[in-house]
């Protein structure tokens, strides 16, 4: 199993595109963004691999993919293959919008688990490495995929930006953790992120004068195979 398992990895590594990087830290800048491979979980991993590049740009525009297969590591996140924007940090009330669309696909073989998200950040100051909060908003949970929770239940139902989502709170380290997970996956989304901003200020007490300071789209891989993640089309910014 063990001597199959390699050779499939392999052939898998074989596939890569010209261009495509696989370095745990790798990156590349294009435009307005910063698209990252982030292999930061790979130590859980048993075995596996990962390879992302960019597709294409224009303006606002990107389209980017990334491939991957990870094994081992039970209810661990891999890696965060993600499209980082790239923006001055701003507080949160006088944001007036953060419209994003993001057309997405995903093709695997076999069992997954994985999500499909975006991942943003705010600090009480400009800083990045000041952050208190973290708003996760999963587009899709794949193979009982699960975000972080305090006990392991939404604490709210509610629909935002016309889109039925299940609401979670956790902690990680110092930072509190809400997530939005999807009710069916949302393969071509369209949306204001600051709607999800308005509900948490307004029904969950976030402190609205909170800076943004990380807005990122990407998949979080816990295990599968052979696993194609193709974003063809992507924006977004904060105004």
């Amino acid at each position: 199993m063990k001597g199959f398992f390699a050779a499939s990895l392999a052939a898998f590594a074989a596939t890569a595109s010209a261009g495509d990087y696989c370095g745990q830290w790798d990156s590349t800048t294009v435009g307005k963004y910063i698209v990252y491979n982030n292999l930061w979980g790979k130590g859980d991993a048993t075995s596996g691999s990962q390879c992302t590049g960019v597709t294409s740009s224009g303006g606002s525009n990107l389209a980017w993919h990334t491939n991957w297969s990870w094994q081992g590591g039970f209810a661990k996140v891999k890696s965060y293959a993600n499209a980082n924007l790239l923006f001055t940090p701003k507080q949160i009330n006088s944001i007036k919008s953060i419209p994003s669309t993001w057309k997405w696909q995903i093709t695997h073989s076999g069992p997954i688990v994985a999500d499909i998200s975006y991942d943003l950040f705010t600090s009480p100051t400009t800083s990045t490495k000041d952050n208190a909060y973290e708003i996760m908003i999963w587009l899709s949970a794949l193979g009982g995929a699960g975000p972080i929770s305090s006990t392991g239940s939404p604490i709210a139902s509610v629909v935002v930006a016309g889109i039925p989502f299940k609401l979670y709170k956790g902690i990680n380290g110092n930072t509190v953790v809400y997530s939005f997970v999807v009710h069916k996956s949302a393969t071509n989304f369209n949306a204001d992120l600051k709607e999800f901003f308005n509900y948490l200020v307004k029904n969950q007490k976030f402190p609205a004068n909170q800076y943004l300071t990380t807005v990122q789209a990407g998949t979080e891989p816990f295990s599968g195979t052979n696993v194609k993640f193709t974003t063809s089309a992507y924006s977004v910014s904060v105004n």
